[in-house]
């Protein structure tokens, strides 16, 4: 499994460094997680700068991908340069995008008629889109997801390795990242915002 984390000059680092660390806990054969970003650098909003592990045209070919937030993501959809190598295919692929990242699955079309979760700032521009914003931390529907709050990077994480590895899987990855003395409360949490929409997908 290819799993493609797009990360932009100005990035959020909780979204795309947590879901990386969560991601990677996942130790199976060909299962493959990737920064991947528009060049061979990208620098955050706080002034941390990464290497890309990939480049975008990695994101059209992943199994899934992983859409995060950042300072410049009104910039990112503006440029319809960037915006035209991000080709995605919610028949084939896993879509989920964190707080200013629904922004990017809007723009896409991706949206279009499927309410979306985002955060507070990010909240008016997605309406201005046209989608209409849930007042909850998650949704999903079909293959496309949306979170919403720099932590709700887990429940992003969470769905896609329920959906790729099965619910116990994620239930050992977010038991193992939960700080101790609130592991159960942790996956119980994770689980309760994940599990109903893979039940209606069959994957409980």
């Amino acid at each position: 499994m290819r799993i493609a984390i797009l990360t932009f000059d100005g990035f959020n680092e909780l979204d795309s460094l947590i879901a990386l660390g969560l991601l990677n806990r996942v130790k199976k054969p060909g299962w493959e997680v990737s920064l991947c970003c528009p060049a061979a650098r990208v620098c955050s909003m706080n002034g941390v700068t990464v290497e890309a592990q990939s480049l975008l045209p990695y994101a059209r070919s992943a199994d899934a991908v992983l859409v995060g937030s950042g300072v410049k993501t009104r910039e990112v959809v503006q440029d319809a340069a960037l915006m035209a190598q991000l080709d995605f295919d919610p028949a084939r692929q896993l879509l989920g995008a964190q707080c200013s990242g629904a922004l990017i699955l809007a723009r896409l079309g991706l949206l279009d008629g499927v309410p979306a979760c985002t955060d507070l700032t990010t909240k008016p521009w997605v309406q201005e889109a046209g989608v209409t914003v849930l007042n909850q931390p998650f949704f999903a529907k079909g293959n496309v997801a949306t979170a919403g709050g720099c932590l709700s990077a887990q429940y992003l994480a969470a769905w896609l390795i329920a959906r790729l590895e099965g619910p116990e899987a994620a239930r050992e990855v977010i038991h193992y990242f939960a700080p101790v003395g609130e592991k159960e409360e942790y996956v119980a949490r994770a689980m309760g915002h994940v599990g109903p929409y893979l039940a209606m997908e069959g994957q409980a």
